[in-house]
Parts: structure tokens; sequence; C-alpha cells
């Protein structure tokens, strides 16, 4: 065998290897990115619900502070903007942008509900009725499955970008064009990083 077919021989065997290394390395950035996908499908479920009591509870606050008009519409326009945005998110989830408009919707809604229960307070009536006592319930409910799923959510993307960020993934990733995926933050405002207070006990 000539010296010009072992290097033939040994040039193909490398283009197979990095063949097999790049499939690998590719399978496992889908992999990962739809397990981001599905993190986030668990969070539109949760949100979805969030979305749902809020009219509810409106109606049920508007009531005993129907004087209050601007503040129980400036939670349905929150609202209203939040379900666009996740509605966005939802249909696209690798989609940074959309994700980063999730994130200032939702920072909205949660300062908007913030400043009903903050008013709320001062209605001792409204406080002690049954429908707003179960409404309180279940949004904090949902709340604390909403931190759960946005958890769940933020480590799949993180194990994500890793895997997509380290060296010599990351020359397969800009190939085929794995873009970074954004983290779901909580609230963009750090005075809105609790959740809405929903307890009137």
């Amino acid at each position: 065998m000539g010296a010009l077919a072992i290097v033939a021989l040994v040039v193909v065997a490398l283009l197979i290897v990095f063949v097999l290394f790049a499939i690998g390395v590719y399978n496992s950035l889908v992999q990962l990115r739809n397990q981001y996908k599905n993190s986030f499908a668990q969070i539109d479920v949760q949100l979805r619900r969030r979305y749902d009591l809020i009219p509810n509870l409106v109606e049920t606050v508007k009531g005993y502070m129907g004087h209050e008009r601007q503040t129980l519409e400036a939670v349905i326009q929150a609202r209203n903007a939040a379900v666009s945005a996740g509605q966005k998110a939802a249909a696209n989830p690798t989609d940074a942008q959309a994700i980063g408009e999730l994130n200032q919707a939702e920072a909205q809604l949660t300062g908007t509900l913030g400043r009903l229960f903050a008013l709320a307070e001062a209605y001792p009536d409204l406080k002690a009725n049954t429908t707003m006592i179960n409404l309180q319930e279940e949004l904090s409910s949902t709340e604390n499955k909403i931190s759960f799923a946005r958890q769940a959510f933020n480590d799949a993307v993180t194990a994500y970008n890793n895997r997509r960020e380290t060296f010599p993934a990351n020359l397969v990733a800009g190939i085929f064009g794995f873009t970074e995926a954004k983290l779901l933050e909580a609230v963009d405002a750090p005075q809105q990083r609790e959740a809405p207070k929903v307890s009137f006990s």
C-alpha cells in the first residue's frame, strides 16, 4: 500500500470520526432544545390558569372597589398584554425576544396585581368574601406552580446553553444555527421580586 493510499485512508477515517461527532452533538442539542420547549409548555399551562383567574378576581373586587376603576383597568390591561406575550412565546419558545417580552409583561402584571391587593387590604368585607378567599387560594397555588415550572424551564435552558457554548460543540451549534435560549425571569424590577401578596388573614 502506497503512502498516498495511507494518507487517503487517514483523511477518510478522520472525516468519519468528525461526521459521527457532529451527529452526536447535533442530536444532543436537539434533545436539549426539545426539553426546554417542553418545560416552557408546562409554564404556559400555569400562566393560562393564572390569566383565567384574573378576570374573576377583578369581577369580585369590582363590587367592593368600584371607585378604584383605574387600578382594575390596569390589571386587565396588564393581563391582556401578558396573555398576548405568552401566546407569542408559546408559539416559539426558542425566540429570545418573545421570552424577553413575556418577562416584561409578567413583571407588569405582577406589579399591577400587587397594587390591587394592597388596595384591597382597606376593604374588610372584601377580605371576608368566600369567592375572594377561594380565588386567593387558587392564585397562590398557581403562583407556586409557575415558580416551579419556571425553575424547570430555566434549568433546561441552562443545560442547553451550556452544551451549545462549550468547545467543540459550539462549532456544530454555529454551523446548524442553534441560537442562545433566554431564561424566563420572575420579574424585571428588583422591588417586584416577590409573588403578589394574596393573603388577607
